[in-house]
């Protein structure tokens, strides 16, 4: 019942966290940023206490727990990223999303156990996650990017579109997003490489195949705009398409094993 009560003040801070970076985005009022940013801190500290205790101070790796577990550290780095560049729309995406995957987790999934790993696995987990959170607000990034450049084509400069970043600075973030989350998912193949015994093995096979094509999607990228100052709608479309593919490896033998065939990891 406790948990309940924590997972019911988090969700509740959450969605206020959202509610005051998005004031100056519909409403046009004053930004509420510094105090929506405290609001998601202490949500996402109450977040952290709810994973410890719900699984048992564990990495558990179950559908719903990855999933809530995800949401926390994509949340913890869209705080990092507006406490240095501010970009509220982050948090307008991010928190509710937390708040709903925290809600799945909390009400509705069913209780799982976690499995023993060994520090090697928990190493290469660690930074799969740390590597999947950055590219998922990269991917987020992409989304307002496009949305950007489609309203000044359009000449559409509404009170949202003000309160944006400039294009530039928004694109800058970006590939700074990017590079990082492409140096971790590097990280993420070569722990896996060394610590996972048999990486081709049963239910690990795809994830292997289409983490190595994410990473190979965004190198492209990153080549591209190195070599060739690739920007614009091709920067969108590859890392929305590396982003795609990488939830695919991460979620979705997860999904059709516990959800559909009803077996665990």
């Amino acid at each position: 019942m406790t948990l309940h009560v924590l997972a019911l003040l988090a969700i509740v801070l959450y969605l206020a966290a959202a509610a005051g970076l998005a004031r100056p985005l519909l409403g046009g009022g004053q930004p509420l940023n510094r105090l929506a940013l405290a609001l998601a801190g202490s949500a996402m500290l109450i977040h952290a206490g709810i994973l410890l205790g719900m699984h048992r101070g564990a990495l558990d790796l179950h559908f719903f727990a990855a999933l809530s577990l995800v949401a926390f550290v994509v949340s913890a780095l869209t705080l990092l990223v507006n406490a240095s560049r501010p970009v509220a729309a982050l948090g307008v995406i991010v928190f509710p999303l937390t708040a709903a995957l925290l809600a799945l987790d909390g009400f509705l999934a069913p209780p799982t156990l976690p499995q023993p790993m060994d520090w090697q696995i928990k190493l290469h987990v660690t930074v799969a996650l740390l590597a999947f959170g950055v590219l998922s607000i990269a991917a987020a990034l992409a989304i307002l990017l496009a949305l950007q450049e489609r309203a000044l084509r359009h000449r559409q400069f509404g009170r949202w579109l003000r309160a944006l970043p400039p294009l530039t600075l928004t694109e800058t973030l970006l590939f700074r997003l990017i590079s990082a989350g492409f140096v971790l998912l590097t990280l993420t193949l070569l722990t896996g490489v060394l610590f996972v015994d048999n990486l081709f093995g049963q239910h690990l096979a795809h994830k292997t195949v289409l983490s190595i094509g994410a990473w190979l999607v965004f190198g492209v990228l990153l080549y591209g705009r190195w070599r060739h100052g690739w920007r614009g709608a091709r920067a969108v479309n590859l890392t929305l398409i590396g982003m795609a593919v990488l939830v695919l490896a991460f979620f979705g033998s997860k999904a059709v094993l516990e959800l559909i065939l009803h077996r665990g990891m």
